[in-house]
């Protein structure tokens, strides 16, 4: 099936929009690559030719020239005729220039026009189209325009089966716009082919419609396959732009700079998108009130901009603008609607408050507080009642005392000034004041506090009121000497009439005397010594002792003040001990420190001397003595070992001036640690008194206890091993127990000590040991054998023949022996068996015991071993309390007489009275 040549005499008018059909050959790697239109031999002026797609090659230009003056170029990328052409090849071309001034960018696009002289293949993948016998042929799209007025019938196109020539075909279309809604749009001639549309159409309703043609013999055979035909209807510009707000309303403040933005509009049009029809161009048509024009609209996007920074909402509030948008990018055919736009300038603080008057003056009483004295007004052509408008008022000088206070008042904007503090009419009688005024916003240009601020001038006048007396200052002093004579007269305290500046017709009364040591002269007032005066006396601080005047005018008004009087002092103190009881920790202080202090002034006070008072007698000068420590301390120490006690020292103590007082202290020497430890129990008695122990003595005996049974149980260790080892030698046992030289002064009584389980036995006595057992026949003559016994066995078993060394233990002339049978008694003459002789016997034996303590009989390692004490520094008059302590000296215990106090104790209960 195809066109018959009838087709080919349409006008010329619709020719070009049936025929044109645009090809941009675009490459995958970008834009302003060529672009080929294909179009008639002839082509009329202002004849639409094609578009090209100008964004693919440069977005952001803004200037399009044609190097061919035959053709134009719109922005939407339209090519239209200025002139008519007649192609007289196949092929003509020209250049496009695309440029951006801002940037100075330039491209170029090529456009090819090609004569058409063939015709495009549709194919489709469903249904093949008819075939001639000698060419195969597709129509082209069917194209009308829109709102057609006629007449109807409208002729289309005509469609032409090849197999026609030999057979009789009828010819039908169906499809939308035929059968389908709209119904009976199209209509074909069943013998001819003609198609013709029957009424207008709206573009913006149906933009193109796709119909299938067929052809059949009368029989009803389909001769050939079915023809699709697209009808395309092509838009006409009948519809205007549309504004999307029929009013629009912006805001922008007075005084913005030029370019600020107010607002965009925005305007729809109906037509095809992409072309002239919808290109829309927006514009400012009138500006009320008149210009000059402060307002830009941007042709393309509708943004409203400012041309001007001279808003001023105090000369104009609100502008309005008569906008316009117009399609066909503003051409003069192009269609249009109008709207309005309101624009509200809004208030900045461009406009400083001005007083109404440049200087008040106004009166006050003197003394009055409180009270509203003016109000001041000013003036603002700013937006009312806005913080651009609202006052601040500020008082700028002549308000250095604080008398005055200055505020806004919210509902009238006034300035009220107001007296915060009496005024007094004769220190002075006028005050001129400088007041200031701002908005609370701040000022929007840049200006200094004085150019910003207006200022005016206030001058109060102080009334005079009578006050009455003034007691001023309200602290007065004299002085007077202590312990003056009763009757002595003084100044007084002296109280004024502010007015005339005389103290004349002013009576006084005395309103407090603590002591009622004066009286006050009620003219004068003048003092008199009522008593005798004592700086030293209680509740007088510093030295001063205070009285409240009360001071009263003829007319009753009356005011209050203090007099001070100042004591002079006089030696009449002796300097004192504070502290009656002194205590001396005698086991950690020799000593005590003696504080005196002086009730007198300091210049009768220290340095003091301090010395013993006592007759011969007492002998508290050969008990005590004194060494000073500073001004005002001294030491007491006491001599020649005394007793635990209590004792009575009388120390006197003079000044710098040799005034002295005598000071009986009780002094405490004490068994203790600490003070607490002697006043937190009763004191120890001096002599032979019985011994009360202390919790530091208690500890002290228990700690010894705890050290005696780790020797002990060290010498067990030891002997043990003796015993299973089969070594018995003497000196080796005597070793294990540890043996010192004894210090016993002499036979002892019957008296036993109980100390927390640590029984002593006197000689004569027999009892059980915690090693051996002390047997019969240990007292000979006054002289004491002991034997150590391991269990059931003495030291010596007596298990070989063999006779071991004799240990010998003296003490004055006796002889103590350790008998290895018991059965043998061994001496030695004049004590030779010395304990250097002792020590060097067992000092070779020592080692070998304890590594013996530290092995078991395996020869391995023992957990319960003996332990070494290491050397801890100097500390201990005693030196080490080790089980196998050494002593390096064979001479003296002398250490026994200065123990220290935890052992003090213990020493004490095991000595003999």
């Amino acid at each position: 099936m195809a066109a018959t040549p009838a087709r080919r005499s349409l006008s010329a008018a619709l020719c070009w929009q049936l025929l044109l059909t645009l090809t941009v050959l675009i490459s995958a790697c970008g834009a302003c690559k060529k672009v080929t239109l294909h179009v008639p031999s002839k082509l009329d002026a202002k004849k639409f030719v094609g578009r090209v797609n100008l964004k693919e090659c440069f977005k952001s230009a803004n200037l399009i020239h044609s190097s061919d003056p035959d053709f134009q170029i719109l922005e939407d990328g339209s090519v239209y005729t200025t002139n008519a052409i007649l192609l007289s090849s196949e092929k003509r071309n020209f250049t496009i220039s695309l440029s951006n001034t801002e940037n100075q960018e330039e491209k170029k696009l090529l456009v090819l026009l090609e004569h058409q002289t063939k015709v495009l293949k549709q194919s489709d993948s469903k249904e093949t189209v008819l075939r001639r016998a000698k060419r195969r042929w597709a129509p082209i799209p069917v194209s009308m325009m829109e709102n057609y007025l006629g007449p109807f019938p409208l002729f289309l196109e005509q469609i032409e089966s090849d197999s026609a020539q030999n057979y009789t075909i009828y010819y039908s279309i169906r499809g939308p716009g035929v059968d389908e809604e709209p119904l009976n749009l199209f209509q074909i001639e069943r013998d001819t082919g003609k198609l013709y549309c029957n009424q207008r159409v709206d573009r913006e309703q149906y933009d193109s419609f796709q119909i299938v043609a067929l052809a059949t013999t009368p029989d009803g055979y389909s001769a050939d396959r079915p023809l699709p035909l697209i009808i395309k209807v092509e838009d006409e510009n009948d519809n205007p732009p549309i504004f999307t707000e029929t009013t629009y309303t912006f805001r922008i403040a007075e005084h913005s700079k030029v370019g600020s933005t107010v607002g965009q509009v925005c305007a729809v049009d109906k037509d095809e998108p992409g072309t002239l029809h919808t290109l829309l161009k927006y514009s400012i048509l009138q500006q009320l009130p008149a210009p000059p024009s402060l307002f830009f609209m941007h042709p393309s996007t509708g943004v409203i901009t400012t041309t001007s920074s001279q808003l001023d909402r105090e000369l104009v509030d609100k502008y309005q603008l008569q906008i316009k948008v117009q399609d066909m990018n503003g051409q003069p055919f192009g269609l249009f609607t109008t709207s309005t736009c309101i624009i509200q300038i809004e208030d900045v603080n461009d406009n400083l408050p001005t007083f109404t008057r440049t200087s008040y003056e106004t009166s006050v009483e003197e003394n009055k507080v409180d009270v509203e004295i003016l109000r001041v007004s000013v003036e603002d052509k700013d937006l009312f009642n806005t913080s651009n408008w609202r006052a601040n008022y500020t008082i700028l000088k002549g308000n250095e005392n604080g008398n005055f206070k200055i505020v806004t008042d919210p509902k009238t904007n006034e300035g009220v000034l107001s007296v915060v503090k009496p005024l007094n009419y004769e220190e002075r009688q006028q005050l001129t004041l400088q007041i200031g005024v701002v908005n609370e916003a701040p000022y929007f240009r840049e200006a200094t506090s004085r150019s910003a601020m207006s200022t005016a001038t206030v001058t109060v006048n102080v009334k005079d009121q009578d006050e009455g007396p003034e007691c001023t200052p309200p602290v007065q002093t004299v002085r007077i000497r202590e312990s003056a004579p009763l009757g002595t007269k003084s100044g007084g305290y002296k109280a004024y009439d502010p007015e005339t500046k005389s103290s004349s017709g002013i009576r006084y009364k005395k309103l407090s005397d603590p002591k009622g040591w004066v009286a006050v002269d009620e003219d004068t007032g003048s003092i008199t010594t009522l008593r005798s005066l004592d700086r030293e006396a209680e509740s007088i601080k510093n030295g001063i002792y205070n009285v409240t005047i009360l001071a009263s005018d003829k007319g009753g008004k009356t005011c209050t003040g203090t007099l001070g009087i100042i004591l002079e002092d006089v030696n009449d103190n002796g300097p004192v001990i504070l502290k009656n009881r002194v205590i001396i920790c005698k086991t950690v202080m020799s000593s005590a420190e003696l504080v005196a202090f002086d009730f007198d002034d300091p210049v009768n006070g220290p340095p003091f001397s301090f010395s013993l008072e006592g007759d011969s007698d007492s002998n508290v000068r050969t008990m005590w003595r004194l060494t000073k420590i500073n001004d005002t301390a001294a030491r007491l120490l006491y001599q020649n070992d005394l007793p635990f006690g209590s004792y009575t020292v009388p120390v006197r103590v003079a000044d710098k001036h040799g005034l002295s007082q005598v000071s009986s202290l009780n002094v405490i020497i004490c068994d203790c640690v600490t003070e607490n430890d002697c006043t937190s129990r009763e004191l120890p008695r001096t002599g032979g008194a019985e011994v009360k122990l202390g919790k530091w003595a208690i500890l002290a005996i228990l700690l010894g206890i705890a050290l005696l049974f780790c020797v002990l149980f060290t010498l067990v260790c030891g002997a043990s091993k003796a015993g299973k080892k089969g070594q018995e030698a003497l000196p080796e046992d005597l070793a294990q127990q540890n043996l010192i030289v004894s210090n016993t002064e002499a036979p002892g009584d019957d008296k036993v000590f109980y100390a927390n389980g640590f029984t002593s036995n006197t000689a004569g006595s027999s009892g059980q040991g915690i090693c051996g057992t002390m047997g019969s026949g240990m007292k000979n003559g006054g002289q004491e054998t002991i034997e150590m016994m391991k269990g059931h066995q003495t030291l010596e078993s007596c298990q070989g023949a063999r006779h071991h060394p004799t240990l010998e233990l003296c003490k004055g002339g006796g002889q103590h022996t350790l008998d290895p049978c018991r059965g043998g008694h061994v001496e030695r003459d004049n004590c030779r068996s010395s304990y250097s002789e002792w020590r060097n016997f067992t000092q070779a034996h020592l080692g070998e015991k304890v590594q013996l303590c530290n092995q078991g009989d395996n020869h391995e390692h023992a957990q319960d071993y003996i332990l070494p004490y290491n050397y801890e520094g100097k500390g201990s008059m005693a030196g080490s309390l080790g089980c196998c302590s050494e002593r390096q000296e064979e001479d003296g215990l002398e250490f026994l007489d200065h123990l220290e106090p935890k052992f003090r104790t213990l020493a004490e209960a095991c000595i003999k009275r």
